[in-house]
């Protein structure tokens, strides 16, 4: 593991001589961040933004405040739930304010701090700036930032929060952002049984399947789900029939070239064996659907990944025993430490 110390004010004691009275004074705490021996370097700049105690309570109170919304109700963890990865298990699209529902399904969160875009489309490439998007759409959260702002200004608690975690102690954009991606920038998911065997750790023993699975993942699915992250980042166009209902057309929605038609981001697919429904509209309720998909659904256009184009067919041609092992080993990616963690969790 390395581990990442970023140097803050430690705490402060504050005595008096003429007063049997003791006062301490929490200036703040510096968090240790520390990146799995098997994962690459985090894209986050965790030097402009440094993880802190008091830093990370008040970013996971935020993310599970009703008042960033504009009803008082829908908070960040109503649909980022921790025990399903923080998505909304079970959920096809996204449920805001007003029953409203959204138009695509709820991604996962984790290991935020070694990603570089944000969103199935893309929108942000800053994790500062993720959270803006939930909260102003009108279908999920409907409020306005400033709006947000407001509120918490007009909080004592969370007066007493932000001086506590900030420097200036101000209760602003930049602050009320910051606090909400030093929550999100721990929450690392690198400890689930396919981890323990890359790091020769116990609790690391693959079955055969598993391994079989491995070997066929390797072959046949890692050249866009690639690293020990299991995704490269990209954006692309994995050949799903459009919905008419939607005409989501994907990437083309922030770039605006033709060129990113019904492309989305690559998932990472860590701890996918509870992150159902599956893909960007969640139209698939199993791993084994998924794989059928791949097997034999694929629609061809003109921005299908040339992956998935081959001269002899589209597609992954994969037949009934090798989906089974290769949904055995995307079970070993399930982190149970993760998905209990009470760092995370809301109560």
């Amino acid at each position: 593991m390395r581990r990442i110390f970023i140097l803050v004010s430690a705490m402060v004691f504050l005595g008096s001589c003429s007063s049997d009275d003791e006062e301490y004074v929490a200036i703040d705490e510096p968090l240790e961040f520390t990146v799995p021996s098997n994962f690459p370097e985090p894209s986050y700049d965790l030097e402009a933004n440094p993880p802190t105690k008091f830093g990370f309570e008040l970013g996971k109170k935020l993310f599970y405040d009703g008042q960033l919304s504009a009803n008082g109700f829908i908070s960040c963890g109503f649909c980022h739930e921790q025990r399903h990865a923080f998505t909304h298990h079970g959920h096809q699209f996204s449920h805001g304010i007003d029953d409203l529902e959204g138009t695509r399904n709820t991604p996962a969160i984790q290991n935020a701090a070694f990603m570089t875009e944000f969103t199935w489309d893309g929108a942000t490439s800053h994790l500062d700036l993720f959270p803006i998007i939930p909260i102003t759409n009108e279908v999920e959260m409907g409020e306005t930032v400033t709006n947000v702002v407001n509120k918490l200004k007009a909080d004592k608690e969370y007066q007493k929060d932000f001086s506590l975690a900030f420097e200036d102690g101000e209760i602003n954009t930049e602050n009320f952002l910051k606090a909400l991606a030093q929550f999100m920038v721990m929450m690392v998911s690198a400890d689930s049984k396919y981890d323990k065997y890359v790091r020769n750790e116990a609790g690391g023993d693959l079955t055969d399947q598993e391994k079989e699975g491995m070997e066929l993942f390797e072959q046949k699915c890692s050249s866009c789900h690639s690293t020990d992250l299991f995704t490269d980042g990209s954006f692309r166009n994995n050949g799903l029939p459009p919905n008419p209902q939607l005409n989501d057309v994907g990437r083309e929605e922030v770039s605006g070239s033709a060129d990113d038609r019904y492309k989305f981001k690559v998932p990472s697919l860590r701890n996918v064996e509870k992150t159902a429904p599956y893909m960007h509209d969640g139209r698939f309720g199993t791993l084994m659907a998924v794989l059928d998909f791949y097997d034999s659904g694929v629609v061809d256009s003109s921005t299908l990944d040339p992956l998935l184009k081959q001269e002899e067919r589209l597609g992954i041609a994969l037949s009934l025993s090798e989906k089974e092992a290769i949904i055995a080993f995307l079970n070993t990616l399930t982190d149970n430490t993760y998905l209990n963690d009470e760092r995370f969790s809301e109560y």
